[in-house]
């Protein structure tokens, strides 16, 4: 099944693109070839751009205090683990904690001269090269260990940022259960309950129905058109499929 994830609002759209340049990066870190540590760094550069939005740090971190206020209140709850239920406040003391002191996220990154002349340049079709950047051509030329031995602190000076998102998100992907329905004529369309404020849409269809899923949504409905690809190459309404859909509202 192929999933796709729609956010609701601005906030958790953020945060999906964090971790999928998280998810990224960490793939590319691992493969040895400069071509695949070329396209780490930009990665690095893209969740810089991200995470130096002035009002993200304070937004995870209300997240994250919320979050920890609502698994206070199940302590005493005979049907939850007292033991699982404190390693995971504690967890989101800890992310929180790191967070806080971590200050400007990615400011060593950005002092780094080093990697502001190669991120001003990545910045310019085809500016990477040996003629505009030898300091960058000699760094690719290193053996893959080397260059992996910069590229993880690098990496790792955005984990308090990165690991509390990855936990908040976690955390709203299994807060509801998944229903089936069927969307006829290529369409379907649900109210949203009043007073739950949903976050995230995630819709699984399976692969072989060759149907791509355009979703729209706001706080009292949301609706899938299924799309396929004509003789012209543009994709239309599959106005005559029938499709069995599976989905999950997270709030």
């Amino acid at each position: 099944m192929i999933l796709y994830e729609y956010p609701f609002n601005e906030r958790i759209r953020t945060y999906l693109r964090l971790e999928r340049l998280a998810e990224r990066l960490g793939q590319l870190l691992l493969r040895p070839s400069a071509l695949d540590h070329h396209f780490a760094l930009h990665t690095l550069f893209e969740l810089l751009e991200i995470g130096a939005r002035s009002d993200l740090k304070s937004e995870i971190l209300k997240d994250l205090e919320r979050l920890k206020q609502q698994y206070l209140g199940y302590r005493g709850n005979p049907a939850i683990s007292e033991a699982a239920l404190e390693q995971f406040i504690a967890r989101l003391e800890g992310c929180y904690a790191a967070l806080q002191e971590c200050g400007k996220v990615g400011q060593s990154l950005a002092e780094n001269e080093w990697l502001t002349a190669v991120r001003s340049r990545l910045a310019i079709p085809g500016g990477s090269f040996e003629f505009d950047l030898p300091a960058y051509h000699d760094w690719q030329q290193r053996s893959p260990e080397l260059r992996q031995q910069d590229l993880q602190p690098w990496a790792q000076t955005l984990e308090p940022l990165l690991e509390p998102v990855q936990l908040l998100m976690n955390v709203l992907r299994n807060s509801a259960q998944a229903q089936k329905v069927w969307a006829s004529h290529g369409q379907f369309q649900q109210n949203l309950a009043q007073g739950k404020s949903y976050q995230m849409l995630r819709l699984w269809i399976a692969p072989e129905l060759s149907l791509v899923p355009e979703i729209s949504g706001n706080r009292m409905l949301f609706a899938v058109r299924l799309l396929q690809s004509g003789v012209d190459g543009k994709l239309h309404l599959a106005s005559e499929s029938e499709a069995e859909l599976e989905f999950t509202l997270c709030a």
